[in-house]
């Protein structure tokens, strides 16, 4: 940006325009803070973390891994995408992110989601997404696939009905009976090959460890079959959190925590415009016009400024 503003003439420096940015992020907070009360009061979140670089946080070495975790819920049908940054991944920052909420959540099979669902009594559902990569790399450790293709067509058969099931536009309840009645006796049999296996393949081999982390994870695993709003994996916070794992293999690093923090606000606003198909350049455009001319603690104020509120 500081180049292209020079070709045409402007000398605006990176320290300004990243000091812009983070105050332009602290004046977003009460319209993030009320993204993440809808959140809470929505039925279903979906998380997952990521590494993030930041160079000047106190007391650590630049070289120190900080994280951003990411929150996928919806209110009234709209979905809202909130980033968080943190310097650790330890379950104290799910605790801190899951205050409040009191309905399902899914996530991959890292622990540290555990205590969270333990003290909120959360309905915790995991990911076939990450058992099925595992599968994958044992498939590619032999020439043929191996015993692992067994597992990979019962997880084609497992996603082809969600596929066909979503599709055919059936009201909640009977989706969900459906949905248990042609997909459960298919997970039956991947439990029963999986047990079969366990006993039979050594446990450091690729195999041996997509099996274990399957068997681990299967109570969560099949937990989905029982809301509509659930599918099988994770997928929806995969997907929303790559646009910053993308960025970041450009920018590679944030200067400090003031910075990362601001990242976060602003990837939230623009990822949550995205989900509900409002163009992100065009809303933040419409909210920082709009959002110094509002009482940030009106409630009602600042709801006509989230992204499917705004007026164009």
């Amino acid at each position: 940006m500081e180049r292209i503003f020079k070709r045409i003439g402007l000398e605006i420096s990176r320290t300004n325009m990243a000091n812009w940015s983070i105050k332009a992020a602290r004046a977003c907070e009460p319209l993030i803070e009320l993204m993440r009360r809808q959140t809470r009061e929505g039925p279903l979140i979906n998380m997952d973390e990521t590494t993030v670089q930041v160079l000047k946080e106190p007391g650590r070495k630049p070289v120190n891994k900080s994280y951003m975790w990411i929150t996928v819920g919806s209110n009234e049908g709209r979905k809202i995408v909130l980033f968080n940054y943190s310097q650790t991944r330890k379950d104290e920052v799910a605790l801190s992110l899951l205050d409040g909420f009191s309905g399902i959540l899914q996530t991959d099979g890292y622990a540290g989601y555990n205590k969270a669902t333990r003290e909120y009594g959360l309905y915790h559902v995991g990911c076939l997404a990450h058992a099925r990569r595992k599968f994958f790399e044992a498939a590619k450790a032999t020439k043929s696939g191996g015993k692992a293709n067994k597992a990979l067509k019962l997880i084609q058969k497992i996603y082809s009905l969600e596929k066909e099931l979503r599709s055919s536009n059936l009201d909640d309840p009977l989706f969900v009976n459906r949905r248990r009645e042609q997909v459960l006796p298919i997970w039956q049999e991947f439990h029963k090959w999986l047990k079969e296996m366990k006993a039979s393949i050594p446990p450091k081999t690729k195999l041996g460890e997509a099996v274990s982390y399957t068997l681990n994870e299967y109570q969560k695993l099949v937990r989905y079959l029982k809301y509509a709003e659930t599918t099988p994996d994770n997928n929806v916070a995969e997907n929303a959190i790559r646009p910053f794992v993308i960025g970041r293999k450009n920018w590679l690093f944030c200067d400090t925590p003031g910075g990362a923090h601001a990242s976060a606000i602003i990837y939230s606003l623009c990822e949550t415009a995205k989900a509900n198909n409002v163009e992100p350049q065009e809303y933040l455009y419409q909210l920082f016009e709009k959002l110094p001319t509002i009482d940030s603690s009106d409630l009602k104020a600042l709801g006509n400024l989230l992204p499917w509120n705004i007026n164009f």
